[in-house]
């Protein structure tokens, strides 16, 4: 497959230099080419996108949501080929990318369902026969920045608020995420999507990203990605005055207490350590594990990670496959030698003998350091753990706030008390008990505090917050 770009409802080849995508499962074969554009495709697509907003803007919530509906119908129809493009394209386990690839589905008919929601409150005024109330109100063009760990459910969660609140969109995906997103291009353009409304942009970060975050008349932009990469999209953004989100990195901590029930946590633990590879901002992280019951549970985490199925992407029975690229694992790679040479090894997953062929590693769980070793402190983004005893509760909620991100974090317990402690004390923007740090539900809030977020939050009605700004409106009739 050859990536295209999508502009003003028009594809486009563009010829600013081509990069081959390896299938990070078997790197000798190939999925596709991306064809890389430059700043002036940045431009027309902020043309298109400004031309369309004028009409698409004045469209009836209802009328915009008819074209989201279509869009999710259009989706689900090819769930099946667009979840095995994702995961040839960057590894993730094809069971779970159709998972991936549904959520989609459910997104864009949630935010379809917006489209006929009040949208302001009535305001009683000081003075007689006025009347006086708010209205959410579109920002106008907004550009998307998205990750390759996520390729179709986090641009969907950010392209359909956009949408349905009646903005216009320029979309520039992560290049691991490439053709997937032309992809879902082609599946968004086949449902006569009005030209311009979204606008689809191939190309390196370091080329166009800065002409579209520089150059370009943006009203907002929400970014999703590293920690270094959305501190650096805030700083331009606030000094042009652009409304901005920014999603980055998590260190996210999941406690074990004495009373949790092992049967139970084990597994929850595993799969947000190592669903994705581990390449989730919600992935667990730190493993912070109560002195009483430390012994038992690392025994019964040695039979689970021991037992971990690690594949192809496109193999039904994978568990965990590779990481997404050959970057992606030179990078995972440094912190499984610093484990090996600097921490204890508890435990680690078994090989594969095709390991050589792709962009493979092995789950590895780590101990043995303390608090403020890199194993603990930075974000991997890899099949890698990290654990730390703690004396009791206090000091597992301690070494659970002991970081500069804010994400996500897990409590597994019986406790009622030690429950709703943690819930007020993590210092982190989603906060759960007895669940994996990982899979928010699409409907809820989804954001960090301290360096994990810009403090905005996506999914849910919060979306609805951030794509649009109030307007005060007052009538006298008298």
């Amino acid at each position: 497959m050859n990536s295209k770009n999508w502009i003003g409802g028009e594809w486009i080849t563009p010829n600013a230099g081509e990069v081959v995508i390896k299938n990070p499962s078997n790197v000798r074969e190939d999925v596709g080419v991306l064809h890389l554009s430059d700043a002036t495709h940045v431009i027309q697509a902020e043309q298109a996108a400004r031309k369309a907003f004028a009409s698409w803007s004045r469209l009836t919530g209802a009328a915009r949501a008819d074209y989201l509906y279509k869009m999710a119908g259009a989706l689900e129809a090819r769930l099946v080929e667009v979840a095995t493009l994702a995961s040839l394209e960057m590894g993730k386990p094809i069971t779970e990318m159709r998972g991936e690839v549904m959520r989609g589905v459910n997104l864009l008919r949630y935010y379809a369902a917006e489209g006929v929601r009040a949208n302001g409150v009535v305001i009683p005024s000081n003075e007689t026969n006025v009347l006086q109330y708010t209205k959410r109100v579109p920002l106008g063009v907004v550009g998307i920045i998205t990750p390759w760990n996520f390729p179709v459910a986090i641009p969907i969660w950010k392209i359909a608020p956009a949408l349905i609140c009646g903005n216009a969109v320029i979309w520039k995906p992560a290049e691991f995420a490439s053709l997937t997103a032309s992809r879902l291009a082609e599946i968004f353009a086949s449902i006569d999507l009005p030209a311009g409304v979204l606008n689809l942009v191939i190309g390196k970060g370091s080329k166009i990203g800065d002409v579209l975050l520089e150059q370009v008349a943006l009203n907002a932009v929400s970014f999703t990605g590293s920690t270094s990469t959305g501190t650096r999209v805030a700083e331009i953004c606030a000094r042009r005055n652009i409304k901005y989100q920014t999603e980055m990195g998590g260190k996210n901590a999941a406690i074990v207490l004495n009373d949790a029930n092992l049967d139970k946590t084990i597994p929850m633990i595993i799969s947000g350590a190592f669903r994705s590879a581990g390449q989730k901002c919600t992935a667990t992280s730190r493993i912070i594990v109560e002195s009483g019951i430390y012994e038992p549970f690392v025994e019964s985490l040695k039979k689970a990670v021991s037992a971990i199925k690690l594949a192809a992407a496109l193999d039904p029975a994978a568990y965990l496959g590779p990481v997404a690229s050959a970057s992606q694992h030179k990078t995972v790679m440094t912190y499984v030698k610093m484990a090996r040479e600097q921490a204890d090894i508890v435990v680690e997953g078994p090989s594969l003998a095709e390991a050589n062929e792709g962009n493979y590693i092995r789950p590895i769980v780590a101990a043995g350091v303390d608090a403020d070793h890199p194993l603990i402190q930075e974000e991997i983004f890899g099949p890698v753990a990290a654990l730390l005893k703690a004396s009791d509760f206090d000091e597992t909620i301690a070494l659970c706030n002991r970081t500069v991100f804010g994400l996500s974090a897990s409590v597994f317990t019986q406790n009622l008390a030690h429950a709703h402690r943690f819930l007020d004390e993590a210092q982190a923007g989603m906060v759960r008990v007895n669940q994996e740090t990982a899979g928010v539900e699409y409907q809820a809030p989804f954001g960090g505090m301290k360096l994990s977020s810009s403090h905005t939050r996506e999914q849910g009605q919060a979306a609805l917050d951030f794509y649009t700004e109030i307007k005060t409106c007052a009538i006298s009739y008298a």
